[in-house]
């Protein structure tokens, strides 16, 4: 049965690529622009959300609707419909990306065709170095490798449209950034205090790109990283540990209520 419908789901998916396959060519879909938001959390991974304004000609409408409902298809199938620009622009080299979906959204009318939004979401490992500064404080500095965008004379660069976000912890200060954000404004005049979201815009370069914020580590979280480090370190063998201790103890509590 479950091989029955294995080979009917995979029969459909060929007869909705088969529906718009004849169609690439004369299909017509422009990126209008795109917004990439970096959320950091604790650690030196990063969620990724990236969203995508794609003009759909009136002649590609029906293509695109009838694409959006073969859930099967992959990022490659969705690049061969609407260009190579639908890429993540957020990628470590070395670890990659984990986590990925895509959604394409609807497709709204507009004069002369229409509009959707295709959002990518995602997980990246290494996007910023962490160093422990003191205590209960760490500095982390956000590592510009992982950038995949326009390649000009100077280097990275945002393209035509593009904009870019990242949000750093609740809590974090702001030591650096360059080049200097475009978003917010009062960010100038306050030296980021209580700034947790830069944005940059189209054309600002990204090749000696920089940011820096420190974080205070709360007590709980300290505690708590400290026995991470410990499991870490000696496995279960921290179990056995505990266990030992539990004996000795009410071992001597029954030595003392019985002497």
């Amino acid at each position: 049965m479950h091989k029955r419908a294995a080979f009917l789901a995979a029969v459909a998916s060929v007869l909705v690529m088969l529906a718009y396959a004849p169609a690439l060519s004369s299909a017509s879909y422009t990126i209008e622009g795109v917004n990439v938001t970096v959320v950091f959390n604790s650690t030196t991974n990063a969620h990724v959300n990236e969203i995508f304004q794609v003009f759909v000609s009136n002649t590609s409408m029906n293509q695109y609707s009838t694409a959006r409902v073969a859930f099967n298809l992959t990022l490659s199938k969705w690049q061969q419909l609407v260009g190579s620009g639908l890429v993540p622009h957020i990628i470590n080299q070395r670890s990659g990306i984990y986590n990925f979906r895509l959604l394409p959204g609807p497709v709204r009318n507009v004069y002369d065709g229409g509009i959707a939004y295709i959002e990518m979401s995602y997980d990246v490992h290494g996007v910023a170095s962490v160093k422990q500064t003191s205590p209960r404080e760490f500095t982390y500095t956000f590592n510009d490798s992982v950038f995949n965008f326009e390649h000009a004379a100077s280097g990275e660069v945002l393209g035509t449209n593009m904009t870019l976000n990242i949000d750093i912890p609740k809590g974090a200060v702001i030591t650096s950034a360059y080049p200097v954000p475009d978003y917010p404004a009062a960010a100038f005049t306050s030296d980021y205090t209580n700034v947790t979201e830069l944005s940059w815009f189209k054309g600002e370069p990204l090749s000696n790109f920089a940011l820096v914020f420190n974080q205070q580590q709360s007590l709980e979280d300290e505690v708590i990283s400290f026995f991470n480090g410990v499991y870490n370190a000696l496995g279960v063998f921290v179990y056995v540990i505990i266990i030992a201790l539990i004996v000795l103890i009410a071992a001597y509590a029954y030595y003392r209520t019985n002497s």
